[in-house]
């Protein structure tokens, strides 16, 4: 029995992971976004897109190395990775971010659902996994929001 529970906690411990890496690509690309903007965008993207994306990527990335410390599983380490040139624009930027978002929240919504992080998983996994999914509920409102004052 303990070895199909550890065989579950590591696969569990790698969904988590995806969503982790699901949620850096959607930091670099804010970051990227980022660069390309004046002065006073740049700092409303800051504000109501990149700062919930960072506080979700830091609750995520503490979620998944605690979970693998509580039970010897191996840690992983996480780096968000810029992606695409900057002739993307402002807006491919954001709607890489947004994509990225919405597959983590997929990801962690049927990680929930799949009731696998009851069955071997804990009480702080669990409310890492909710925690990060509060932080990254509306950030396709907000980045849609973003969008339609930036272009006035």
């Amino acid at each position: 029995m303990a070895y199909v529970t550890s065989e579950a906690r590591q696969e569990l411990l790698d969904e988590v992971a995806r969503a982790v890496d699901q949620i850096g690509r959607a930091l670099a690309a804010l970051g990227e976004a980022y660069e390309q903007l004046d002065e006073r965008a740049a700092d409303a993207l800051e504000e109501h897109l990149f700062r919930p994306v960072q506080a979700a990527y830091g609750r995520a990335k503490k979620t998944h190395g605690d979970f693998a410390g509580r039970y010897g599983l191996r840690r992983r380490s996480f780096a968000p990775v810029a992606r695409g040139a900057p002739s993307r624009g402002v807006r491919g930027f954001l709607d890489d971010a947004v994509d990225a978002v919405a597959q983590a929240d997929h990801d962690l919504a049927e990680l929930q659902d799949s009731l696998m992080p009851i069955d071997v998983g804990d009480k702080e996994l669990r409310a890492g996994l909710s925690e990060v999914r509060v932080l990254l509920g509306d950030i396709s409102v907000r980045a849609a929001r973003f969008m339609r004052v930036l272009g006035r």
